[in-house]
Formats: structure tokens, sequence, C-alpha cells
């Protein structure tokens, strides 16, 4: 698996079970002549053939990297020559290798008064040139993190986790999802939430089928949809704090369902927009002020 991103990509890799990985740094110095754009780093002279470097089986987008021409023409390379970028241009293959990317905000707020771009811009400009150069979809196995349904599925999972830790009795009815940004942090928290209710009708549904079919051979489907289905946790409220990448013009105290007047979609391509999904249960100041009003709903205070 070939990774991209900052930081330790390698080891957070084989963390999630790729037992093979290389990274762009590895890709680069095996094939020396890929990376042409910065003249300072292009070989003095003619290196010898690449030898021994593994087929690239697949790609794993983690965030954003430093040199984002590098990585672009990489990648980019990986999937036009089917996971052999020493090779020669033959037909582009397609579908292409497999490629998961996770971290798709476009935006995110730093020190700067504007915005920088995320990882979500960096996977727009690698979809782009894809498009560009083979008038095909760049295809993703799987987008993960914000505002994938998976990812606040995963963080209600490591919540329950802790409430047993903790020795928490009490089954788990709402969630609280705190975020800046509107386009990932509400999205995704409104997305699970429109996926909790359909899970929960399922589970209804699947019930009175049972009782109704309790003696038919599909008894033991309607039990493992039921398993499936089953939990406790009935909704997940998006609270959205105004020290990001959103800003709240009007002075006063938090509002229900109050829009973001959000015009532009900036999510991923993959995700439709609807306006509904970036109305924010709640919006408050900072993430204090979020802490404390999960308090008072829950009658903590």
């Amino acid at each position: 698996m070939l990774v991209a991103g900052q930081g330790p990509v390698e080891e957070n890799a084989q963390n999630l079970g790729f037992k093979h990985v290389v990274t762009i740094e590895a890709l680069r110095k095996a094939y020396p002549l890929l990376d042409m754009v910065d003249q300072s780093r292009r070989p003095k002279q003619m290196p010898p053939p690449t030898t021994g470097f593994p087929t690239i089986e697949g790609v794993i987008l983690f965030g954003e990297p430093v040199r984002w021409e590098t990585s672009l023409q990489l990648i980019i390379d990986v999937l036009l020559s089917n996971g052999n970028p020493g090779a020669e241009l033959q037909d582009v293959p397609y579908p292409h290798l497999p490629v998961l990317a996770c971290n798709m905000d476009l935006l995110w707020m730093a020190e700067a008064k504007m915005p920088r771009f995320g990882h979500g811009t960096f996977l727009l400009c690698l979809e782009t040139i894809y498009k560009k150069v083979t008038g095909q979809d760049l295809k993703y196995e799987a987008l993960i993190g914000k505002p994938s349904t998976v990812t606040y599925r995963y963080a209600e999972y490591l919540i329950k986790q802790q409430a047993e830790k903790q020795g928490w009795k009490s089954p788990i009815r709402r969630l609280y999802a705190v975020g800046d940004n509107p386009m990932s942090d509400v999205y995704g928290a409104n997305l699970y939430n429109n996926y909790l209710k359909s899970a929960h009708q399922n589970q209804v549904q699947a019930g009175v089928k049972r009782s109704l079919c309790a003696a038919s051979p599909q008894t033991e489907d309607h039990l493992e949809l039921r398993k499936d289905c089953n939990n406790s946790v009935e909704s997940c409220e998006s609270i959205l704090v105004c020290t990001g990448v959103y800003r709240h013009n009007a002075e006063g105290p938090s509002s229900m369902k109050e829009c973001t007047t959000e015009t532009v979609f900036h999510g991923h391509r993959d995700f439709c927009f609807d306006p509904s999904l970036v109305e924010a249960s709640y919006i408050v100041q900072d993430v204090n002020d979020a802490v404390q009003l999960a308090f008072k709903k829950e009658n903590w205070s």
C-alpha cells in the first residue's frame, strides 16, 4: 500500500492492519525520475534501473502532504500504471487500484484570519487531475472520517467502551457532536442522526416481523437484523462552535436549528448537498459553552 500524508503514516497504516507499506518518499527515492517539478531535486545524472521495488496494490490518503506536486504526480503515476510507476504508459487501467481516503475537510481554521486548505482540497486536486488525464472519475474504495457515518459509529463504540470502564450502567441515549465546520462536523452528526433514526425504525419493524413469523424459517434472519440494529442511542445532536471556519454574526444565546446560511457546498464530491444537514441543532461560542449546554440538556448542571 502506498501511503500519503504527514507524520508516522507508515506506522499508522501498519497499526490498521496493512502489512506491506511504502511511503511517497520511498517511492520517490526508488524512482527519482518521477519527481521533476523541483529542479533542485532532479537527479544530476541518469540513475540506474530500479529493481526489487514491490508492485503497489492500493493507495491510502491519510491527510494533506507537504509537497503537493510530488504526491499528486506520484499517486497519478501509480494509478495510471496499475502499481508499476516505472513502466511506460500503456492502456490506462479502469477501474483503477483501490484508493482509501480520510479527512475530507476542504478548509480548516488556524491562526490566520482566513481558512487554510485542508485534505479535502488535496483530494479535489487529485480527482480533477485524474479526470482531466483519463476522462474517468476517480473512485474511492472508502471515504473515512467526518462526515462519513462509519466514523460516528466508531466514536459511539468508543464512548460505550469508556462508559463500561467507568461502571456506567444506564444506557446511552443521546450523543453530542461538537465541531466548528458545518460542512463536515455538523453534516456528519446530522447524517448519523438520520442513520440512528433509520436503524431504530428497522429494529421496530424487525421486532414486529419476528413476532409474526416466530415459527417461520426466516426467524433467524429477523433476529440477526435486530442484533445489527439493536442500539440504545436514539439521537446525535450537532453543536456548532464559532471558533473555526464558521463565524456567527448575531449576538445572543444558543439557538436551536438555526441555519448556518451556507450557500456553497464545501463538502466532498461524493456527498450530496442537503441544506438540512448543515443546520446545527445548537450554535454556541466555543467548546466550553458546548460542554455546558450538553450538561444542561442532560440535567447535570
